[in-house]
């Protein structure tokens, strides 16, 4: 086979400039760009900018041929993972080789289904604390349902990591993730970046957001330290006591451990906020899903706690936070991958050094795999629905670099949204627009999501025998 011709085929699409024009389009609209080039060739296109050919694979199967199949002839982009290394150090989201193997298995334990089931009273309480809170002070006035998530999923990650709350002001996190979010996402678009001690605005913003997020860690990490405990369920202490299982000897560098504590910081609660600020307005523009849900929370749980037994209980939930997971993941684009040799890809042959890209937002809306694929229909997760083919639903990702918090986040997910669910009715604003998509590297509303939230008595059933 001539690798080059066979490459070759794959359908292209020319740019003038060498493809520059591209970098602007991207950059103001990537999810626009990489959907209309997907209406132009479903299941996998090829393009230049510059020097870089960058082939976009839609068809899942072919996703899953690549990512898991060849994952080990793969690398992630250099360009991004320069960039996100200057918010999150060499944490295990951007090192590659046997420094990214080390890191995952000795992460790997701390993150197992079982392992975080024992984060769960921890995420209740603080879904406690916060709607509690909420109910006391919540009159006409509507919600901002992005500063309610990131508050409540921020206090779950340091109750977490942390096993206490001891930032007891949120906003100045917050932004300084945003910050860090919206410049990493620009970035990519340069060639190159400045350092940080260059005296420029955008650099000095950035300078001092990473220094705000550096020292709640570092004030945490000391904090833990003086204690000289080991007898805590948090993820600080499993970090700090984490051995590599094929040299047990080796522990985690200081260094290692903030940057690993950084990226769990970071990653732990702006993607669940994210993903629970858009659930909670589709839940609001679906009365007749909510009221599904609102039977079966009241139902199962009878005026309890939820915990990870009862969530498999209620069907519709779940199924409502897949959906909204597919229509807006908050990872939407994943890393590029670069190609360490000769890549199969269908009946294609991507040749070594070129770059491949995945989108999980276009990829998660084929109307080929979801009928009427851009409206919310949650029924397509309910168990008995008609089987979703492999490499579709890919909102954590797939493979070796699958997301090593994924069900941490659906747990915290299903406990905020039953608890939500259980103490509320949502009710979206009449005449309101839906808000348009804002990416940084999280796929955020561009517009707030205000919604109205009617207290509901939580319900309380007799016990039958």
């Amino acid at each position: 086979m001539n690798t080059h011709t066979e490459a070759h085929r794959i359908p292209c699409t020319a740019a003038p400039l060498w493809g520059l024009s591209l970098l602007r389009t991207m950059r103001a609209d990537y999810l626009g760009y990489v959907t209309r080039l997907q209406n132009q060739h479903p299941d996998i296109a090829q393009v230049q900018v510059l020097n870089e050919h960058i082939t976009h694979v839609f068809h899942p199967d072919w996703v899953r041929q690549v990512l898991v199949d060849q994952a080990d002839a793969l690398i992630r982009w250099e360009r991004a993972t320069e960039v996100f290394s200057i918010s999150m150090g060499q944490s295990v989201l951007v090192t590659e080789g046997a420094q990214w193997q080390r890191q995952r298995r000795m992460l790997q334990p701390g993150f197992t289904p079982k392992r975080v089931a024992g984060y769960a009273s921890l995420m209740a309480s603080a879904a406690h604390d916060a709607l509690n809170s909420l109910m006391q002070r919540v009159g006409d006035q509507s919600v901002d349902m992005d500063a309610l998530m990131t508050d409540m999923t921020l206090d779950v990650i340091l109750r977490a990591l942390f096993g206490s709350h001891q930032v007891r002001d949120a906003l100045p996190v917050s932004q300084a993730i945003q910050t860090l979010s919206h410049s990493g996402f620009s970035e990519l678009f340069k060639p190159f970046s400045w350092p940080l001690w260059m005296p420029l605005p955008s650099v000095r913003k950035v300078r001092h957001a990473k220094q705000t997020l550096d020292r709640v860690i570092q004030q945490h990490i000391q904090a833990q330290q003086s204690t000289a405990s080991d007898d805590g369920h948090d993820l600080l202490t499993m970090l700090r006591l984490a051995r590599d299982p094929e040299n047990p000897e080796q522990r985690l560098s200081a260094q290692e451990l903030h940057d690993q504590t950084m990226v769990m910081f970071q990653a732990g609660h702006e993607t669940t906020a994210t993903a629970m600020t858009w659930w909670s307005g589709l839940i609001a523009r679906h009365p007749e899903v909510a009221e599904r849900i609102h039977a079966e929370v009241d139902a199962v749980l009878q005026g309890q706690t939820p915990t990870p037994a009862t969530l498999q209980q209620m069907p519709w939930l779940q199924a409502s936070l897949k959906e909204a997971l597919r229509l807006y993941p908050p990872a939407a684009i994943l890393f590029t991958r670069r190609a360490l040799k000769d890549l199969q890809v269908g009946p294609w042959t991507v040749p070594q050094g070129q770059l491949i890209a995945f989108t999980p937002y276009v990829i998660q809306r084929d109307p080929r795999w979801f009928e009427l694929p851009d409206e919310f229909k949650p029924e397509r997760f309910l168990p008995g629905a008609p089987d979703i083919p492999r490499g579709v639903w890919m909102p954590f990702g797939t493979g070796p670099r699958v997301c090593i918090g994924q069900h941490f986040a659906l747990l915290e997910m299903g406990l905020i949204a039953a608890m939500l669910m259980q103490r509320f009715r949502l009710e979206w604003p009449e005449g309101e627009p839906w808000p348009e998509s804002d990416l940084a590297v999280t796929l955020r509303p561009a517009q707030a999501i205000r919604l109205k939230l009617h207290q509901r008595a939580v319900i309380t059933l007799p016990q039958i025998g």
